[in-house]
């Protein structure tokens, strides 16, 4: 099979997709758990293994970095970590903030739109290619 690198873009951006989908379960858990005594807040690390990744490359073009990413896609996995484990505010040891929470989710769903419209921007400009 031959690889042309067409679909470099959309593969990391995928990832990236599924990085601000898990990040929106872990805040929708949150939410959720908002009244659970000894509960702690979840969140998830994307962008750092992303940086992490384009970083790492030796490469000096952002498309060079990005297919050298995209070989590496098993590493760019979003990872749910408890945020301030020893850390709360409240007298029931949880430190989930509502008000945070629903600023981190709309934060999070403004990026999700904008990864989503970036896939669908390289699918437009593959089609147009192919015309």
């Amino acid at each position: 099979m031959i690889s042309s690198g067409v679909f470099d873009y959309i593969n990391v951006l995928d990832r990236a997709a599924d990085g601000a989908w898990a990040r929106n379960q872990a805040i929708a858990n949150n939410i959720a758990n908002v009244d659970t005594p000894g509960y702690k807040r979840q969140d998830v690390s994307f962008e750092t293994e992303l940086q992490h990744a384009l970083k790492a490359s030796k490469y000096k073009s952002l498309d060079a970095k990005v297919a050298d990413a995209n070989k590496h896609l098993s590493r760019l996995e979003p990872r749910a970590y408890t945020d301030i484990p020893n850390w709360s505010y409240r007298m029931d040891k949880n430190n989930v903030d509502i008000d945070t929470e629903n600023v981190e989710l709309a934060s999070n769903q403004i990026m999700y739109n904008g990864i989503t419209n970036s896939i669908d921007n390289q699918f437009k400009n593959l089609k147009t290619v192919i015309k």
